[in-house]
């Protein structure tokens, strides 16, 4: 069997999950990997068929998406050549994870494709949106990379094709311990910003996880890091708790490792405000943005020592043994 597997490249979620997907679809047949999108700093360990530019955002620097570094790096003329000359006929399963270039053109050139990912969770009406609806923003979702079938994942089995998070390997054998720290990954926010309001709350240790640091640097009672995949999963297995974006994968992990949460969604951003709300309703609170009274948000969650009990288990090989045989051509 020879299967195509598109992978998102903005952020880091899809890529880590990919890590452990791989591996396990290698062993139906032979798997070229492609990968669209600009902004992740995780890496697969496998070569890459095919490299797009694809389509991504560019996180700001207060907490929302830099829309006009977003608009500068877009090239629709690129993605339009992509789509047009990716070689689909040859592959007996595709497989996309929220990636455009792939998903559009498998529609243009009539071939099934199937999600494997978060995002494809919203096509059910039962997983959790703002009352306050986005109608350009839910069409933007449901448009953005359409196929034919969902494997989807959330926080809870919201319809019969949502499956919990996939926690890669090397999460679920992590040998876990409280150091005391908080971790810290806000990459909707500048450094200068989490300096300040961190720096403010002086009986804690942060480590935070910068996309723009490249050597790592203390003020403080806050470290700030180069993003590491490796030294980010150090950091978190001996926190007390994460303080992060309205992401999927990484408060999904942190909880599995019974630590703390706290999430802050991207301002503008729909998908994170879907995604913190349903991390609310688990319990986690969730803070609009980082303003004047941050503080006050951070010293009560800090001092709550409440515990966010979660059932992810491990069903990653079933879930892709079901996809491969049920949809392979």
């Amino acid at each position: 069997m020879k299967i195509l597997f598109a992978i998102q490249g903005t952020g880091n979620g899809h890529i880590s999950r990919a890590r452990e997907i791989v591996p396990l679809l290698q062993q139906y047949g032979e798997v070229d990997l492609l990968v669209s999108g600009t902004e992740a700093e995780v890496s697969l360990s496998q070569p890459l068929k095919y490299r797009f530019h694809g389509v991504s955002f560019v996180f700001g620097t207060n907490g929302g998406v830099d829309n006009w570094a977003t608009w500068k790096i877009m090239n629709l003329r690129q993605f339009w050549h992509d789509l047009r000359h990716l070689p689909l006929k040859q592959y007996d399963l595709v497989i996309n994870d929220f990636e455009p270039v792939s998903a559009w053109a498998c529609k243009f050139q009539r071939v099934p494709s199937v999600s494997l990912s978060h995002q494809c969770s919203f096509v059910s009406p039962n997983t959790p949106r703002p009352k306050k609806k986005d109608p350009f923003a839910q069409w933007l979702l449901k448009n953005y990379s359409p196929t034919t079938y969902h494997v989807g994942f959330h926080f809870e089995r919201y319809d019969t094709f949502i499956n919990t998070p996939v926690i890669r390997s090397e999460i679920r054998q992590m040998q876990t311990s409280n150091l005391g720290h908080y971790s810290v990954y806000l990459p909707a926010y500048d450094d200068k910003t989490l300096l300040k309001h961190l720096g403010a709350v002086k009986d804690v240790k942060w480590q935070v996880f910068s996309k723009r640091q490249k050597t790592p640097m203390q003020a403080g009672n806050v470290e700030i890091f180069p993003v590491n995949n490796e030294a980010f999963n150090k950091s978190l297995a001996s926190c007390e708790g994460l303080l992060t974006g309205g992401g999927f994968e990484g408060p999904a992990e942190a909880l599995f490792l019974g630590k703390k949460v706290m999430m802050i969604p991207m301002k503008g951003q729909y998908e994170q405000q879907c995604n913190a709300l349903s991390a609310s309703k688990l319990g986690v609170p969730v803070v609009a943005e980082i303003n004047d009274t941050f503080g006050g948000h951070l010293t009560k969650w800090i001092n709550d020592d409440k515990k966010i009990i979660v059932d992810f288990p491990d069903e990653t090989a079933q879930i892709v043994d079901k996809l491969v045989k049920q949809y392979a051509r």
